[in-house]
């Protein structure tokens, strides 16, 4: 049985992000907070295989894909769900995620799932969704969602579902620090607002300085310009990831900073042979449970 393209699985290749600044307002009376983030995609890559099926069923392969939900509470499913019903499809689509991105840790993985499906699933039903339409999509799918089908850097707004493109130059080198178990994002902006409470909460801007930055491809400006308003709520609530920031440090890293909403930590270096000393020192310092070297820019969802 083949897709109305005539092929039997199309795949999907997605990236990883990094937050290189996460400026968060207060919380809105929807329960959000408006944002202001720069994302930078970072080859770190899932892979989405979509091929045609009976019904919806999600498989997972790849490190913790055991904590991956195969259910219809999968963003994969869901976007193969969201795409089927605006063309009045049914979703009949078998969806297998090759996990590399960190599950629960603050580096997009699941979002990217969520945007490779879509795009995995527009092109074995041969739907040829305009682009702005699968972004439209990707942002009732999830606030980090339409960044992983862009990728490249991007300023996003709103719930960081709004996105610009920045000019990036780069490449810029980092390591990734993986930490046992996850952070569930509502519970570290929980703690966010609870920290915050009482506190005048300034609203969320991009800092020129790293804007100016990511455009010239300049590491050690960017090193300290990173910025995340979400590392004091994660360090709190997993004190331990301030062991694993200092080893980096230690080692050589530039710039050290908690990946999003965490746990996962990041660290920015200066070239490629500085990220596999970083990496070593870290697997070595017993503060993390492994460690990924990226690079980005990186391109965003890819049909492969």
């Amino acid at each position: 049985m083949t897709g109305a393209t005539g092929t039997a699985a199309v795949t999907v290749r997605v990236p990883g992000k990094v937050n290189a600044q996460l400026a968060v307002g207060a919380a809105r009376p929807d329960g959000f907070h408006d944002l202001a983030t720069v994302f930078l995609a970072v080859s770190l890559y899932d892979e989405v295989t979509a091929t045609p099926a009976d019904r919806l069923t999600v498989t997972c392969e790849g490190p913790d894909a055991d904590k991956v939900p195969l259910d219809a509470t999968n963003l994969a499913a869901r976007a193969a769900t969201l795409l089927a019903a605006r063309h009045g499809l049914s979703p009949d689509v078998h969806l297998h995620i090759a996990k590399a991105i960190p599950v629960a840790g603050g580096m997009a993985g699941g979002s990217a799932d969520g945007a490779g499906a879509l795009l995995a699933c527009d092109a074995l039903w041969g739907l040829d969704t305009p682009r702005d339409v699968l972004l439209d999509l990707c942002a009732e799918l999830g606030s980090d969602v339409p960044f992983s089908l862009v990728g490249g850097a991007a300023l996003g707004v709103g719930r960081g579902e709004r996105l610009t493109e920045l000019p990036v130059a780069g490449p810029f080198h980092w390591v990734f620090a993986v930490a046992d178990g996850g952070l569930s994002t509502p519970t570290v902006f929980g703690e966010f607002d609870r920290l915050t409470e009482g506190v005048d909460v300034p609203a969320p801007a991009a800092s020129p300085a790293l804007l100016d930055a990511l455009r010239t491809g300049d590491t050690a400006a960017l090193a300290g310009a990173l910025a995340n308003d979400l590392q004091a709520p994660a360090l709190s609530l997993r004190p331990s990831l301030a062991a694993t920031l200092a080893a980096g440090t230690e080692a050589g890293a530039l710039a050290a900073l908690v990946s999003g909403s965490g746990p996962t930590t990041a660290f920015l270096v200066k070239d490629a042979e500085s990220a596999d000393q970083v990496a070593r020192a870290l697997r070595a310092s017993g503060t993390c449970r492994a460690t990924h070297t990226a690079t980005s820019p990186a391109p965003g969802a890819t049909l492969l």
